[in-house]
């Protein structure tokens, strides 16, 4: 009989389900900004790249529900329905909205989702779990570089000495969310984590913490920089 790793927990059938519901909530997100591109004019390969990004999104969704299924999961996503799409200020360009929403989504947050769920994987065993953290780490890469790709085309573009305004002002509190969501007090003393849900592939939130705090220096604090943007003062300001 073919080994399906040990039992899960609940704490394994709860994350694989909030898991659905980010994955839902990427792909609205992703094929939002889709309809931006086209609306702002965007280069042909940054639409496509975001139409497959949503794609990508929707697969690793269906896999989610396999592992949570997997783990004796029973139910479906609740998705909070204000959450499934883009926030537009009206009296801006569209164009600042869309760098709002690469740079705070793409550039940030996928950026930190690469090294997160390489860590993820790196642990996880069961057969399930893992081909869903490879099919989702192989697609992180390439929604990371949709952010950095499309933030450098925007700081191109006749508007980019205002999108450089607007992120530079902003940027201090994306990088407060950004701690918030993977680096809350809480999370750095979760320290604690049952081997068994290790190999379903969840990881303590003290290593969540670890992993921001070393990616800001290795990935996105140089890639802001070979754009024009120092993002060190942003970053120190950023409360712990």
């Amino acid at each position: 009989m073919k080994r399906r790793g040990p039992p899960a927990s609940q704490r394994v059938r709860d994350e694989w389900l909030r898991r659905v519901e980010a994955e839902y909530r990427s792909a609205a997100i992703a094929q939002h900004l889709g309809l931006w591109l086209l609306q702002i004019g965007a280069s042909p390969d940054l639409v496509r790249a975001s139409q497959r990004a949503a794609r990508d999104e929707i697969i690793h969704a269906s896999q989610a529900r396999r592992v949570h299924a997997a783990a004796g999961g029973s139910g479906a996503a609740v998705l909070d329905r204000a959450s499934l799409g883009l926030t537009r200020h009206p009296a801006d360009a569209l164009e600042l909205d869309v760098a709002r929403a690469c740079v705070e989504i793409f550039c940030l947050g996928e950026t930190v989702a690469v090294p997160l769920f390489a860590a993820l994987r790196a642990g996880c065993t069961v057969p399930t779990a893992r081909a869903a953290l490879d099919r989702v780490l192989r697609d992180e890469v390439r929604h990371r570089d949709l952010g950095w790709d499309l933030l450098a085309s925007l700081l191109e573009a006749p508007t980019g000495a205002e999108v450089r305004r607007t992120l530079e002002a902003e940027l201090p509190g994306m990088l407060g969310r950004l701690v918030g969501s993977y680096a809350s007090p809480a999370t750095r003393a979760s320290h604690d984590l049952a081997t068994e849900d290790r190999a379903w592939g969840l990881m303590a939130g003290a290593r969540y913490s670890a992993l921001l705090e070393r990616s800001m220096a290795r990935d996105h604090l140089p890639r802001f920089a070979r754009l024009g943007i120092d993002a060190r003062a942003a970053w120190a300001s950023v409360a712990w």
